[in-house]
């Protein structure tokens, strides 16, 4: 399993007793998702290593205390301390309508209201203040804010989501 066929659950942050068992940090909006899960993948080094889950409960709203078999005492747990959490992409809840998942739209057209196609989404950059999908129209990028006032809609049998850009925006790159 390869972090691109996962996505990130969260990361654990402490550890909660002398007998190894440690809080992930969770980052959801719905922590009860993954409250009884079996197993997860652990980021060590360069790998994602399966760990199985003992037991789990929710702690103070987004921790996951967890219980794994693999860690037996506050030693293995400063083993995994800091370490991210993954899980398989198929375990995301299905979105419908205007909802999407990033990883889910890369390759899409974009289409605009005024413009009409306006290129492929090659990625979305979640690292900035505001996510912006990262189109490519023949050697020109355009950079459009992921926002739900902009997109129109999605169509996911098309492989199209619609859009409309503010004024100037699409010319800025176009021209």
């Amino acid at each position: 399993m390869t972090k691109e066929e996962c996505f990130y659950l969260g990361k654990i942050v402490s550890k909660h007793s002398f007998k190894g068992e440690v809080h992930i940090k969770l980052d959801t909006d719905e922590p009860e998702l993954y409250e009884n899960l079996e197993s997860v993948f652990v980021s060590l080094g360069n790998n994602l290593v399966p760990f199985f889950i003992e037991k789990s409960q929710l702690h103070r709203s987004s921790l996951l205390r967890v219980r794994f078999e693999e860690v037996a005492d506050e030693s293995d747990a400063d083993k995994v301390m800091g370490s991210e959490i993954y899980l398989p992409l198929s375990f995301l809840p299905k979105l419908t309508g205007n909802k999407f998942y990033y990883h889910e739209v890369i390759g899409f057209t974009m289409e605009d209201k005024v413009h009409g196609n306006i290129g492929i989404i090659e990625s979305i950059n979640d690292s900035t203040p505001q996510a912006l999908f990262e189109v490519k129209q023949g050697d020109k990028q355009l950079l459009v804010p992921v926002r739900d006032e902009i997109i129109v809609k999605v169509d996911r049998e098309k492989k199209t989501i619609f859009v409309d850009t503010p004024e100037g925006l699409v010319d800025l790159y176009l021209s």
